[in-house]
């Protein structure tokens, strides 16, 4: 047999275990092997191929970059998980091709909401092309284990944001923005809005809307879209950190769309503006996501408890029980700075709907154990 690696063994035993090829199948072997396995229409076979890929040195390398121009975002994070440590600049190139970047400041404030800390950041996202020049930017949120719920020190706590207790999240894709005007339009064919602008979030959309327009945008992309988790909500709008704003211990209308007649903590009264704004007028949290407070509440996809009580601590939607309400996250341009902390929860029953409330998508990944790690 050939000792060149990149050559074709004749064929590898190959066991199954976390792999989804069959246990006790004959794979053929080499660098021919994983490109054969990289056509597979399978995407956990693909996903397995590039970790194999690694052995093969430049070939192999190669093959992993190429794999950063497919279609299927799984495979495309499975490629980057591989590859982002690595300094090459051919390696960098290619992830601003494919999954670019876009920069931003993260933002902090003292006890009063004064800034008192201003850093440059960055995040990776993918464009979702949705016709006529409409463009949905989906932000990578790294997975996570993180404390939900308040903690029994923070002012203006509810009953149902506790017990307090630890999650953890896997990766995913969250909308930069909640979902617009532009966008639901592009997709749903109307706009339901009482605040009209393409740019502003749309609002007046009910739960059942809400899943309608994730199921359609969907069948549009062939990826599949859904509303976020509580969980991965207040995870994803946290972003690392601990106090009851992204911001810290309180915020002002500079930095969120909220009621500013009604502050937090030893904040200031401020303008009240009674109305949504563009998306993105204010600053992000330092996982790159806008208006995760204030602006407008954001649908979820669970069902409503009263508390955490027997919640899922995987992050997955919370399905059991009898409500039909659904729960809301995140507070809204009409609502006291109180309800738009990180931690507070509301709920609605599905079918209804207002002008304060709107939502953000998720695309989920699935990433394989042995990735898991890198």
């Amino acid at each position: 047999m050939s000792e060149n690696q990149n050559e074709p063994r004749e064929y590898d035993a190959v066991r199954g275990g976390q792999s989804s090829i069959p246990v006790n199948a004959a794979v053929l072997g080499g660098i021919p092997g994983v490109k054969s396995r990289l056509a597979s229409p399978i995407i956990e076979v693909r996903i397995a191929a590039l970790s194999e890929a690694l052995k093969y040195g430049e070939a192999g390398l190669d093959l992993i970059i190429q794999a950063l121009h497919g279609e299927s975002m799984q495979v495309k994070f499975a490629a980057y998980l591989l590859l982002k440590d690595r300094d090459d600049l051919k390696i960098k190139a290619q992830f601003q091709d494919y999954l670019p970047t876009f920069e931003f400041d993260v933002i902090t404030v003292d006890a009063q909401g004064k800034e008192n800390s201003r850093r440059k950041s960055s995040a990776h996202y993918l464009r979702e092309d949705l016709g006529n020049g409409v463009v949905l930017e989906m932000v990578y949120i790294p997975g996570g284990t993180f404390m939900m719920g308040s903690p029994a020190t923070e002012s203006g706590i509810y009953d149902s944001e506790s017990p307090q207790h630890q999650v953890t999240v896997p990766t995913l894709y969250a909308g930069k923005y909640p979902i617009t005007q532009a966008q639901y339009e592009a997709v749903m064919g109307n706009n339901p809005s009482y605040f009209m602008g393409e740019k502003r979030p749309v609002e007046s959309v009910s739960w059942h809307e809400a899943v309608a327009f994730c199921r359609k945008l969907s069948e549009k992309t062939g990826k599949i879209y859904r509303l976020l988790s509580q969980a991965e909500w207040e995870y994803a709008c946290r972003a690392g950190t601990t106090t009851p704003f992204y911001f810290g211990n309180t915020i002002t209308p500079d930095l969120v769309n909220y009621n500013g007649n009604y502050p937090y903590g030893a904040a200031p009264k401020g303008l009240a503006r009674g109305t949504t704004m563009d998306v993105g007028s204010f600053p992000p949290n330092p996982f790159g996501l806008y208006d995760m407070h204030g602006e407008v509440w954001e649908w979820c996809s669970d069902k409503w408890h009263i508390n955490y009580d027997g919640a899922p601590i995987d992050g997955s939607s919370w399905e059991t029980g009898t409500s039909n309400c659904r729960v809301l996250r995140g507070g809204s341009w009409y609502n006291y700075a109180v309800f738009c902390r990180a931690a507070r929860r509301d709920c609605l029953c599905a079918g209804h709907s207002y002008r304060c409330r709107g939502f953000r998508v998720a695309v989920a990944l699935t990433v394989p154990s042995s990735l898991s790690s890198l």
